[in-house]
């Protein structure tokens, strides 16, 4: 068979432990998954009282504009229809963006550790990746990723917050960044946390999309929106990035729940504000257990932590594990020492806590 030779060794995505799967392992009854930074509060009540009221209609293509999604985005916004690009989930628009400009030739500018799909879509293109890693306080080197910029760059990445630093890039050091890179390379912005930003020198992407033509600005329902099993998410850009992206974009798409439901949750901004103030006070206790315990830790803009317990991630998540919490090891994240946790409930927050002070007593007992 004809292969592409440079797929042959990539891997799929894996993702996180399922619940189903760790109770089998050991024997537990009750598992709180802590791992895929999905939000422990669900979604709007909005969402299911659409759920229940809007009619089955399975045997009926979804609206492939995606319109009634597009029109609640534009009132939202305010800003054109025409401005937004709808995905099955933001990975979907990751990859009609590659798919659109990268090939053989091009190369395209990430961080590392950053999010995993930049670089796997770019392998598939066949493009030159080039990696630039974090400064030691888990930031963009966005001076290093302006040298590694040449004629040949199609993309630049930047996941902000990062996942998995949770770090965010500053508005005083992204419109530097933005002035100086070439007007023909497109600049991602990959805001999947963005609601969950308190961070008063956050940028404000829509006057980035405005200034800067060749910005994309990528957001999600999976994240503070609870919304993770339906798979929406959109591009916000310039219209002419918009109109060469569409026709890249796979007909019927986003599926006609995860439109009518991603409505329903974009009207209930008082259940995204209180998930944002709850989910930093989770981060607080956090802060405050890793003071007291004097681990290292990055402050995070985000809805999970990363945390340095200096001994191998694998050996605090398959800790973790045994006690009936699901965490993502650092190791598969560029973190070797470290474990992402995401924030959860009070108590889900206390009870993980509470294993890891067990498991730094027998280490230090050792």
């Amino acid at each position: 068979m004809k292969w592409k030779t440079n797929i042959l060794d990539l891997k799929a995505y894996q993702p996180g432990r399922s619940t189903e799967a760790v109770k089998k392992e050991f024997g537990l009854d009750n598992i709180t998954k802590l791992a895929s930074n999905e939000n422990p509060y669900g979604y709007s009540l909005k969402v299911l009282e659409t759920l229940q009221e809007k009619p089955s209609q399975f045997a009926i293509y979804p609206d492939g504009n995606g319109s009634v999604l597009k029109e609640a985005l534009s009132r939202f916004y305010n800003l054109p229809e025409d401005r937004f690009l709808l995905g099955n989930g933001s990975d979907e628009i990751i990859g009609i963006i590659s798919r659109s400009i990268l090939r053989p030739g091009i190369n395209t500018v990430m961080a590392t550790p950053s999010f995993s799909q930049y670089k796997h879509n770019a392998i598939v293109e066949n493009a030159e990746v080039r990696e630039i890693p974090l400064t030691k306080e888990g930031d963009h080197d966005l001076n290093a990723m302006l040298e590694a910029i040449d004629e040949n760059t199609g993309v630049v990445w930047l996941c902000t917050p990062n996942n998995p630093s949770g770090v965010y890039i500053a508005e005083g050091d992204l419109i530097p960044f933005l002035e100086a890179v070439p007007k023909d390379v497109v600049v991602v912005l990959d805001e999947a946390y963005r609601e969950y930003v308190v961070a008063e020198d956050y940028p404000d992407s829509l006057q980035l999309v405005e200034k800067y033509p060749n910005v994309i600005v990528l957001h999600t329902f999976s994240k503070i929106y609870g919304l993770a099993s339906f798979r929406v998410g959109y591009a916000i850009a310039n219209e002419e990035v918009i109109a060469k992206l569409n026709p890249v974009r796979e007909p019927f798409n986003v599926n006609t729940f995860g439109q009518w439901v991603s409505v329903a949750a974009l009207e209930d901004q008082d259940f995204v504000e209180s998930c944002r103030e709850k989910n930093r006070e989770g981060l607080q206790q956090y802060y405050s257990f890793c003071e007291e315990e004097k681990l290292s830790y990055y402050p995070s803009q985000a809805n999970f932590i990363l945390i340095d317990f200096g001994i191998s991630g694998d050996d605090v998540f398959h800790y973790l594990m045994s006690k009936g919490y699901i965490v993502r090891s650092g190791v598969a994240l560029g973190f070797p020492t470290c474990v992402r946790i995401t924030v959860g409930t009070k108590e889900q927050n206390d009870g993980i806590i509470s294993e890891l002070r067990g498991l730094l007593a027998e280490k230090r007992n050792k």
